[in-house]
C-alpha cells in the first residue's frame, strides 16, 4: 500500500500546475469546508487539516483567510462535489474529483479531456471498486508499535501501519479519519504530519506503454487545467 501512496505523491509532483492554480484549488476547498462545517478550525477538524496542508504547500495566508472570510459572509458560490470515473491510455483507471457550481459544464469539460486523449469516461462505479478509499497519515516517529497501540486504545479501525526510514504511515478507512487524527494528535504532542488526507489508492497498477505515454500526459494536463478539478487519482505505473 505504501508503494501506491508513493506513486501518488510522485504523480502529484509531476502534474501540478502553476502556483496560482494550486492556490485557487485550496481556496475553493477551504471555502466549501468552512461553509459546510464552520469557520473555526478548532471546531472543524477537516478545515484544520486542510489549512495545515495548504500551509505545507506554501499557500499564502491571505488566500486561506480570504476563503474563510468569504464562507463566514454567507454569500458566494454554491459549490457541490462531483466525481467522475473512466479509463485512460493503456486501459488505466482514473478518478476525477471536482467542486463545481455548474455540473453540466464540469461534466462536459471532463468528458472532453477524456475524449481528446483517446480515453473513455465511464459510469459511476465503473472503476471505484479497484481503489481503496482511505485516510492516510504520515509522520516522523521511531516506533510503529507505539503508534498502533495509541490507535488501538482509541478504538480506531486501522488498515495498515508501515514504518520506513524513521517515518510511520498509517492507513485507515476513510470513515475513521477524524477518530484516527484525534487519537494521533492526543497521543503524540506536537505531531507534524507529512501526510494528512483522504484519498483513493489503487489495488493494482497498470503500466502505461511507451506509445500511450503522450496521451496519458495529455489527459493529466487537460484535467489539471480545469478550474473545477480538485484531485486526480489513477493506477498508472509510469
Amino acid at each position: 500500500m505504501g508503494r501506491a501512496y508513493q506513486n501518488r505523491k510522485e504523480s502529484i509532483a509531476k502534474t501540478a500546475n502553476a502556483k496560482s492554480k494550486v492556490y485557487s484549488r485550496y481556496g475553493r476547498e477551504i471555502y466549501v469546508c468552512a461553509k459546510q462545517g464552520g469557520a473555526d478550525p478548532d471546531a472543524n477538524l477537516s478545515l484544520r487539516s486542510l489549512i495545515d496542508r495548504a500551509k505545507k504547500d506554501q499557500v499564502p495566508a491571505h488566500v486561506i483567510e480570504k476563503a474563510i472570510d468569504k464562507a463566514q459572509g454567507g454569500a458566494g458560490e454554491d459549490f457541490s462535489p462531483a466525481r467522475y470515473e473512466g479509463y485512460g491510455p493503456s486501459n488505466c483507471m482514473v478518478i476525477v474529483e471536482c467542486l463545481t457550481d455548474n455540473p453540466n459544464r464540469t461534466f462536459g469539460d471532463v468528458r472532453n479531456a477524456f475524449t481528446k486523449s483517446k480515453s473513455k469516461i465511464g459510469e459511476q462505479g465503473s472503476v471505484m471498486h479497484s481503489f481503496e478509499h482511505c485516510a492516510i497519515f504520515a509522520f516522523k516517529h521511531d516506533s510503529e508499535d507505539d503508534v498502533l497501540e495509541a490507535l488501538m486504545e482509541a478504538d480506531v479501525d486501522v488498515t495498515d501501519v508501515e514504518f520506513e526510514d524513521g517515518q510511520v504511515t498509517v492507513f485507515a478507512p476513510h470513515t475513521e479519519y477524524a477518530a484516527a487524527r484525534q487519537a494521533l494528535t492526543s497521543a503524540f504532542e506536537n505531531i507534524d504530519f507529512d501526510a494528512d488526507e483522504i484519498q483513493f489508492l489503487p489495488h493494482v497498477t497498470t503500466t502505461i506503454s511507451e506509445d500511450d505515454q503522450p496521451m496519458f500526459e495529455r489527459l493529466m494536463d487537460m484535467l489539471n487545467d480545469l478550474d473545477d478539478v480538485q484531485r486526480i487519482y489513477h493506477n498508472a505505473e509510469q
